[in-house]
């Protein structure tokens, strides 16, 4: 784990990270700290030690805020609604939302929504608002900022999918994720907050944050997702390594697990087939070595990512909470070391 460092300092407080082949889990391992820090203090730019008793240390089977890696799920909550013909890909999200007047005006599609090319900005301050009604007018008037068609990554794509996914259904996202992934593969420790033991994140404060909530333990980070009650299409999960070990096994088997089967192979391939539904496909920058050949995964804010390789039939899933005691800028470096480690013990 001595590869979850950058310089002198930790990579994070804690972090768990799992590698498998196939069926096989090669590596499990934890280190440091699910809680570490009582708060951050601005005046010295450190963190406000806990004592060592009062310390949480981080275990192979502590829940983590999964930040942007809810988005996976979202998407194959999308996919699977493709699979049974309730969703068109290239259908435009207007015909389903036609109250989101600016982008049904814009002709944006489903499958821009699922690849960021909708040109929709990376988020909205839905955060500043002050209720639920003006959340949802906010959104619903948001148009493209770039030529859809653009790659441009945002949030929105994945508010707007929940939408339309809770549009076309009548459940709600939670309700979909549940039945339709997580309940099946035995996911039972995967699940929309709050999550009580979970690893901490942030003392989130202006004005590195753009809310002032205190040290957050088991509620959403994403203040977005905060402020649309902790449910939401890129953000808002909580899993454990294992458990996402079996998100990543199903995947590479083609959409089954056990008895359980929750996507078809062909619309499996097609979330990971470049450039991906959902899923980034070999991009270095977190991948490390395993990039090149089809790779496929994501990152979290907080400081998760998780990396499958169909060629090698290999998983990489590493949960960290880089944003404990406060953010600090992106370092993917550590996530890149471990995941080139992996692609070379596999050769």
């Amino acid at each position: 784990m001595h590869a979850l460092t950058h310089g002198d300092r930790p990579w994070a407080p804690g972090a768990v990270a799992l590698a498998g082949r196939g069926p096989v889990i090669a590596v499990a391992a934890a280190a440091g700290w699910a809680v570490r820090y009582a708060g951050h203090d601005a005046e010295t730019g450190t963190g406000i030690e806990l004592p060592p008793e009062d310390r949480v240390p981080a275990t192979v089977d502590t829940p983590f805020d999964l930040a942007s890696l809810t988005k996976l799920f979202t998407s194959v909550a999308a996919v699977q609604q493709i699979e049974r013909g309730t969703l068109g890909m290239d259908a435009r999200v207007g015909d389903y939302l036609p109250d989101f007047h600016a982008v049904a005006a814009h002709g944006i599609t489903v499958r821009q929504l699922l690849t960021h090319t909708s040109g929709l900005p990376p988020e909205l301050p839905l955060y500043d608002c002050p209720d639920d009604a003006a959340r949802r007018s906010l959104l619903r008037a948001q148009a493209p900022t770039s030529e859809p068609g653009t790659h441009v990554y945002s949030d929105l794509n994945m508010l707007l999918l929940q939408a339309v996914l809770e549009r076309i259904t009548g459940r709600t996202l939670n309700v979909l994720i549940e039945d339709g992934i997580t309940r099946p593969l035995g996911m039972t420790a995967t699940r929309f907050g709050p999550c009580p033991g979970a690893a901490a994140t942030e003392d989130q404060r202006r004005p590195w944050a753009k809310a002032e909530r205190g040290m957050l333990r088991g509620v959403v980070h994403d203040e977005n997702a905060w402020a649309l009650g902790g449910v939401a299409g890129h953000a808002g999960l909580f899993s454990t390594a294992p458990d996402l070990a079996v998100f990543c096994r199903t995947l590479l088997a083609g959409g089954s697990y056990g008895p359980a089967r929750i996507l078809g192979p062909d619309f499996v391939e097609l979330l990971l087939t470049p450039p991906g539904l959902g899923f980034a496909v070999d991009q270095p920058w977190f991948m490390g070595e395993l990039a090149g050949g089809g790779a496929a995964g994501h990152t979290g804010f907080t400081g998760t990512s998780l990396v499958l390789d169909p060629a090698t039939d290999t998983f990489l899933v590493l949960l960290a909470n880089t944003v404990h005691p406060r953010r600090r800028p992106p370092d993917s470096g550590p996530r890149a070391a471990l995941a080139t480690r992996l692609a070379r013990a596999v050769i």
